[in-house]
């Protein structure tokens, strides 16, 4: 059985109290090389509320972990943020999304390479619905809904007062299919053009006539961080997804979707595109 966020938390605060030890340092002097509070680290050794990754990785560094352990720590503090929204939902998660949902808290950008369908931050919720209805196939119509619901309140991350940047490159392929039928698509397509006048969202079109490209497997998200040691790539599998930190990986991916923009349509042109399938399914 993988480990809650409950004993991540425990887990965490000991290595972080174990970690200050060995180096001989008191809570105010290791507050104070990384600037926090010594109130603040306390309860960091403690387990008690949350803590902040990035704050995780500075302390490993500072008390001189190997990069190994370190990986290990800030892994630990982003399953362990215990007071984010969907912790109060009454139906469960899949552990997946449960982390994805930890990590994109606290993202500055994301970089979304869509060959399938349009990003789950910029659909609507009947693109939505006809997306899960289609990938869960197991599932009733009340877990589709709470599926919904969950990547509709992931959506407001995008009304916070300093939002992260998103930045999409989508294949013309997932622009073309018409999921939920021609209404349904036509009312996303409008919406993702709505999404593009946002100064925080980008949308780049990937045409059919640029041929092969940098990432014929699939979708992926590289999920950036306050700094490079703590960004993520977040790549869909079936009936799930799977999280990506080491050094090579991250730099192949992030190299890809710089392909992969290079190869996309410019802006303006992208708008047309797309407005140009909206009224193909509008009329």
């Amino acid at each position: 059985m993988a480990a809650g966020p409950t004993t991540r938390r425990r887990q965490l605060g000991a290595d972080l109290r174990r970690l200050r030890e060995l180096k001989r340092l008191t809570l105010e002097e290791a507050g104070a090389r990384v600037g926090i509070s010594k109130a603040t680290l306390s309860r960091y050794e403690t387990k008690e509320g949350t803590v902040k990754w990035p704050a995780v990785d500075a302390l490993c560094r500072e008390y001189g972990a190997s990069d190994e352990e370190r990986l290990a720590l800030v892994e630990l503090a982003k399953g362990a943020k215990i007071q984010g929204w969907w912790r109060s939902l009454a139906d469960p998660i899949p552990e997946s999304m449960n982390l994805m949902l930890t990590l994109e808290d606290e993202v500055v950008r994301e970089d979304h390479f869509a060959c399938m369908y349009v990003p789950g931050l910029l659909q609507t919720r009947a693109y939505a619905e006809a997306v899960h209805r289609a990938s869960e196939i197991h599932c009733d119509e009340r877990e589709v809904q709470h599926m919904v619901d969950i990547r509709m309140k992931r959506q407001e991350l995008l009304e916070r007062q300093d939002p992260p940047h998103i930045w999409c490159v989508i294949d013309e392929a997932a622009l073309r299919r018409r999921v939920g039928g021609r209404e349904v698509m036509g009312h996303q397509l409008t919406h993702l053009l709505a999404m593009s006048e946002r100064p925080n969202v980008t949308v780049q079109v990937l045409p059919f006539d640029r041929g092969a490209h940098a990432a014929a497997v699939g979708s992926f998200v590289v999920l950036r961080g306050q700094t490079r040691e703590l960004d993520v790539v977040y790549v869909d599998i079936l009936g799930g997804g799977l999280f990506m930190e080491k050094p090579k990986e991250l730099d192949r991916y992030k190299l890809a979707f710089e392909y992969l923009s290079a190869q996309g349509l410019d802006l303006e042109s992208s708008t047309d595109l797309i407005h140009k399938l909206s009224k193909e399914c509008i009329g």
